[in-house]
């Protein structure tokens, strides 16, 4: 089964890519548009391991995730 996510992909002006899932907040970033989706894949797979073990995700600590939100 295949799950349908709206990620939003926004390139910054120092030329890195940020990506964000758009129904749970998730975001990530790389230094082309392959490398933050990738980032974004793991980011995605802790945040789902964290609530699963019902422990508290990790913050986020890039500035330019506020940015996006």
């Amino acid at each position: 089964m295949t799950t349908r996510r709206e990620i939003t992909l926004h390139e910054e002006d120092d030329g890195w890519w940020s990506a964000v899932d758009e129904e749970t907040g998730v975001a990530s970033q790389g230094p082309n548009r392959q490398a933050a989706l990738s980032n974004l894949d793991e980011a995605l797979s802790v945040t789902a391991a964290a609530e699963a073990d019902q422990t508290k995700p990790p913050e986020p600590d890039a500035p330019w995730f506020d940015e996006h939100r």
